[in-house]
């Protein structure tokens, strides 16, 4: 007689390894697909609540704020939900992120915008750090395609375009502008490398609160600390706060454990252009021709450049 068929031990039947299982790639539908849109918004209100910021106090001393309050209000919430933290070497590399992403970008920034530094210009030096990245992709054992390159390159000229009609530069702001670029891409590219799996609750916490202590000493050196309106300093380092610091934040170091360093940076193609568009709809700047033109390439620029490589 032919044997019976092996029954199946009963319990739970195996999750499917299919899209929907557990093998499902990170980063694909649901909730993470709105990430980088979210991210491009709540990323580019920082240049619109910076502006009332440095009306009201000096720029580091606005950055020291915007850290320290940060900083311990996500520490708390890290606490409370018993998130792991960095120890030793994990939290060094960590603490050299904060300083490179949090300090020295964010320092050298709203400095430019304190001397006069026109915001869209700002921006604009800002939206060319995916081609820093791209360049520096190597450290990270990433493949750039043609295709991404090309998505590069129409980015790159959506950038250019969103700002045409406002370069009014200055030696002193270029060099703070540069420097801000360079601590992002830097920022971006070390943490890739050297902590690509840390908790993005304690670990954004660590890299707020190893900034603070920096640009605030910073601030007592080279400002005199005062604030001329309370109202206005308040309000701009509430929302730099809640939402720029902590949640554009999260959202970033999640998305750099999901995506490749240059996927994530063709972001910031995209903020020039939507800062404008927010300046338009928030404080009546007209948007300028121009800056339309090049949210549509910026946003062609990262449609390409931020598509997945197929394999066969």
């Amino acid at each position: 007689m032919p044997s019976a068929p092996p029954t199946r031990p009963r319990g739970r039947t195996p999750a499917p390894s299919g899209p929907s299982g557990p093998s499902a790639p990170p980063g694909g539908a649901g909730p993470m697909a709105l990430a980088p849109p979210l991210f491009v918004v709540l990323w580019s209100s920082a240049f619109i609540a910076g502006v009332p910021g440095v009306e009201s106090a000096p720029p580091l001393l606005l950055m020291f704020a915007r850290f320290g309050l940060a900083g311990l209000l996500l520490a708390a919430y890290a606490l409370a939900v018993r998130a792991p933290w960095p120890r030793g070497r994990a939290l060094a590399h960590i603490a050299v992120t904060g300083l490179l992403i949090q300090a020295v970008q964010f320092g050298s920034f709203y400095t430019a915008l304190d001397l006069g530094f026109p915001a869209a210009v700002v921006s604009l030096v800002q939206g060319l750090n995916p081609v820093v990245v791209a360049f520096a992709a190597r450290f990270l054992g990433e493949t750039v395609t043609a295709r991404q390159w090309l998505g590069f390159a129409l980015g790159a000229a959506g950038v250019a375009l969103a700002v045409a009609d406002r370069l009014a530069l200055s030696a002193g702001g270029v060099m703070l502008c540069l420097a801000g670029l360079l601590g992002l891409s830097a920022g971006t590219l070390y943490q890739k490398r050297f902590v690509p799996d840390m908790d993005v609750r304690s670990g954004t916490a660590a890299q707020l609160l190893a900034a603070a202590p920096v640009v605030g000493v910073l601030s007592l050196v080279f400002e005199t600390p005062h604030v001329s309106d309370w109202a206005k300093f308040t309000g701009s380092v509430a929302w730099m706060v809640l939402v720029n610091a902590i949640a554009a934040f999260l959202l970033l170091n999640t998305m750099l454990q999901r995506f490749s360093a240059s996927r994530v940076s063709t972001l910031f193609f995209l903020t020039p252009s939507v800062t404008a568009v927010m300046a338009w709809l928030l404080i009546g700047q007209f948007l300028h021709p121009l800056a339309i033109a090049g949210l549509v390439l910026g946003g062609a620029g990262v449609l390409l450049a931020s598509r997945p490589v197929r394999t066969s």
